[in-house]
């Protein structure tokens, strides 16, 4: 039998998870750039430390042969992120990646058993994610992605690993102080989100709505004047206020939770409790809040209390 080396948080997941198969289941803002690049060195020595003892355990068969523990004994993982949220997944000029989620994504894999090196981030914009999953794309997402019901009939969720708020990105002197101020207004977000419908459903039924395939070309088209607002997670527009000083700001009234959980294939009960165990690993060992706090802390964001998981 061929023996392959796992992380701690995994290894004896992974021979719990064979006993139940065996069973049958831009002015760039530059506090923000300073920040994402001392995260990834924080993510680094927090995730280089978390690997360091590793455990023996059986490369054998997961369900179907597919379960991320499984994918993660061959050494390579293949995950989901922005490539263009400044503070949580964004690819840096030199094609290098830094972000609270990059720092989550890699503390996971080292858990896994998987090094830095055999990671290859794939962007992941907000419609492609649960396709992504389902057609193995990635092997897991670390971006922004809000757990909810009908995702969960697509693909399982581990965590949450942070919780975030709605909340709306406007203009300097603009006089929308909330979502109610909406009515008559152009309310940009992503396609595939539903933080924007959620607006026009629940506070301003005669909002327009304004759809662009990602973030920052609804931020370009906000500062810009073509939109009046941009709508999404707060953590989020934090990172993007902080790339347009004295033009654009945070409206600072969230009004939703939103539980952001890794996700991965649909029915991987194994992956899921290996990736909610290094998840609280990150967060008991204090290097959740260091990343949060190197990557959105310099923008004013205020750092949270971790979220419980599972």
């Amino acid at each position: 039998m061929k023996f392959r080396k796992l992380g701690p948080a995994v290894a004896g997941l992974v021979a719990a998870g064979l006993a139940l198969s065996a069973c049958g289941s831009t002015d760039a803002g530059s506090a923000v750039s300073s920040a994402t690049s001392a995260a990834g060195s924080v993510a680094a020595g927090a995730t280089s430390s978390a690997g360091s003892a590793v455990a023996e355990a059986t490369g054998g068969t997961a369900t179907g042969g597919a379960g991320l523990v499984e994918k993660a004994a061959a050494g390579t993982l293949k995950i989901g992120i922005k490539f263009d949220q400044p503070g949580l997944g964004l690819q840096n000029p030199d094609g290098s990646f830094s972000g609270f989620d990059v720092d989550v994504a890699t503390y996971v894999a080292k858990e896994l058993g998987v090094e830095e090196s055999g990671i290859e981030f794939i962007q992941t914009k907000s419609s492609e994610r649960e396709a992504s999953i389902e057609n193995g794309t990635v092997d897991y997402i670390v971006a922004t992605y809000s757990i909810t019901d009908a995702r969960k009939e697509k693909v399982n969720f581990a965590g949450p690993y942070f919780v975030a708020h709605q909340d709306l990105l406007v203009a300097e002197g603009s006089d929308i102080t909330g979502p109610e101020a909406m009515s008559g207004k152009i309310l940009c977000s992503v396609a595939g989100s539903t933080s924007a419908q959620k607006v026009k459903d629940t506070y301003a039924a005669d909002v327009a709505l304004q759809e662009y395939g990602t973030y920052t070309e609804c931020v370009e088209a906000l500062a810009g004047g073509a939109v009046d607002a941009v709508t999404t997670d707060d953590v989020i527009l934090a990172g993007y206020a902080a790339q347009y000083p004295g033009q654009l700001k945070l409206v600072g009234k969230g009004f939703s939770d939103e539980n952001y959980g890794i996700g991965l294939t649909k029915g991987d009960t194994a992956g899921t409790d290996a990736v909610n165990a290094a998840i609280k690993k990150m967060i008991d060992d204090g290097s959740w809040a260091a990343a949060l706090e190197a990557n959105v802390g310099p923008s004013g964001y205020v750092i949270p209390t971790p979220p419980t998981i599972g």
